[in-house]
């Protein structure tokens, strides 16, 4: 399962796949719905609903080599705190690597969501899966831009993705090989 993470760690998280026993854990992040519409899952009218299509599209993208995120574990309580990976995406025609993240709402602002990013630019740039990196992101959605931004990514353009406007970030492998 090429671009995931499995077994990869940080200093306070691993890195493993879903699995169907994180559901429970995972409904509580659709149960916000502002979350839900940052995700692009609000046309899913219950977390439970959100949460079945999530897992849907992650088992799928595991199966079919389109990357997907990695669940998070923390070290220190073995709690799910979120996921992030990388996911292949196809913008305006071409190939392209997502970093992208979520995590859930008790864990936020603890910096596990830059450090799990962090980790995948890393590993996707040292693997020599692509020579740029993006993420895709809301353009209301000020806490993933910050993260993308401490990512070392700049604001590219706005495209249009799935019949929505979007904030592209990206960095390329030079300007990660520049990186202090």
């Amino acid at each position: 399962m090429k671009y995931l993470l499995t077994n990869q760690q940080t200093e306070r998280l691993h890195f493993r796949i879903l699995e169907q026993s994180d559901f429970e854990n995972w409904l509580k992040l659709f149960e916000d719905e502002q979350t839900a519409r940052m995700l692009g899952m609000d046309n899913f009218k219950t977390p439970k609903e959100r949460c079945e299509k999530w897992f849907e599209w992650t088992f799928h993208r595991y199966k079919n080599n389109l990357g997907g995120q990695n669940v998070l574990i923390s070290k220190e309580n073995n709690q799910l705190v979120g996921q992030c990976g990388l996911l292949v995406r196809e913008i305006e025609n071409e190939f392209e690597l997502e970093v992208a993240y979520s995590i859930l709402p008790q864990f936020r602002g603890k910096g596990f969501a830059i450090e799990a990013a962090k980790k995948c630019r890393d590993f996707a740039f040292e693997s020599q899966f692509h020579n740029r990196l993006i993420s895709i992101i809301i353009p209301e959605n000020e806490n993933s831009k910050n993260i993308a931004l401490k990512n070392g990514m700049n604001f590219k353009k706005q495209i249009d993705y799935s019949g929505k406007k979007m904030d592209l970030f990206q960095i390329t492998k030079q300007d990660w090989e520049n990186l202090d």
